[in-house]
């Protein structure tokens, strides 16, 4: 199977191209320059640009799969200026350019809860994205990814805050796991195309996470709530999201479909291996870091 991952060197793009090339497929990486590194991981870099979808149909001609994943705006991976409008526009030119190319199967990363009228702009955006999608009619399959792993990764402060109560249960994916249902997903169209997948691992209080990460470190770290009146904007929306509605993903069924999920023991334990202080931190839910396929940066 050929399939084309847009944002390859990111965080998401490139866990699914490690997992397609394991499978045996062809990795087709969109870049906008050559990469040599890309080309000694196992992937056929190809040049293509979002914002340009002539470039996009040229790059997915011959393709059997597409997995489309944006930058979101003001989180890492995002150009200077990037905004919800950008990150939809490149969105629905993949889509549009699928459609174009006569691709078989897309694959979309979301967001957990776009669905739910969350009031999250840049998780209202990717909920444009999923209904254009639908409306191209395009044969697809949404994954939903709820809160990162990696957003605990990188050096850690004696104190974790997040806007979320401490008995509140936060749902939790490793990037590497979305790499795998998208893997799975390109692999059983018959079971995949169609459906919409909130994805997690693990689902934890954030004083239960502060502690998991106390035991991976060695160092003591507690959780402090930030209170809602401290917020602006999505920060608000964000607040009442997570402590009033919160991800849904169904464990059980996930670890069904891939039972080699991580949860957040064992995604510790595998990144203390490499240094959990050093690996580089990513401070949001659904944008690319800079550590993708061949650790190329973006």
């Amino acid at each position: 199977m050929i399939v084309l991952v847009t944002g390859a060197t990111g965080l998401q793009g490139g866990a699914v191209a490690r997992h397609l090339l394991a499978a045996g497929h062809h990795v087709r990486a969109l870049v906008r320059k050559p990469s040599a590194a890309l080309a000694q991981a196992g992937a056929e870099p190809v040049l293509g640009d979002m914002d340009d979808r002539a470039s996009l149909v040229r790059a997915m001609r011959g393709a059997q799969g597409v997995f489309s994943v944006q930058p979101t705006e003001s989180y890492p991976g995002a150009p200077a200026g990037f905004t919800t409008d950008d990150e939809v526009r490149l969105g629905l030119n993949v889509a549009e350019a699928a459609k174009e190319a006569g691709v078989g199967h897309v694959v979309y990363s979301s967001v957990g809860g776009a669905e739910r009228s969350p009031g999250i702009r840049r998780w209202e955006s990717k909920w444009r994205i999923e209904r254009h999608i639908g409306a191209l009619a395009l044969p697809a399959t949404i994954l939903r990814p709820v809160r990162f792993m990696e957003n605990h990764s990188g050096p850690h402060l004696d104190v974790l805050s997040d806007v979320f109560h401490a008995d509140t249960p936060v749902q939790l994916i490793a990037a590497d796991d979305i790499g795998a249902f998208a893997a799975l997903a390109f692999a059983d169209p018959d079971h995949y195309v169609g459906r919409a997948i909130e994805l997690a691992g693990d689902e934890l209080t954030m004083p239960q996470i502060a502690a998991a990460i106390s035991r991976a470190t060695g160092r003591t770290i507690t959780y402090r709530p930030i209170p809602r009146q401290a917020l602006t904007g999505d920060g608000v929306a964000g607040y009442d999201f997570g402590n009033d509605r919160g991800w849904q993903a169904d464990l059980p069924m996930l670890r069904r479909l891939h039972p080699g999920l991580m949860d957040f023991a064992t995604w510790l334990a595998a990144l203390s291996s490499v240094g959990l202080d050093e690996t580089p931190a990513e401070s949001v839910d659904e944008a690319p870091n800079t550590r993708g396929i061949a650790g190329v940066t973006l």
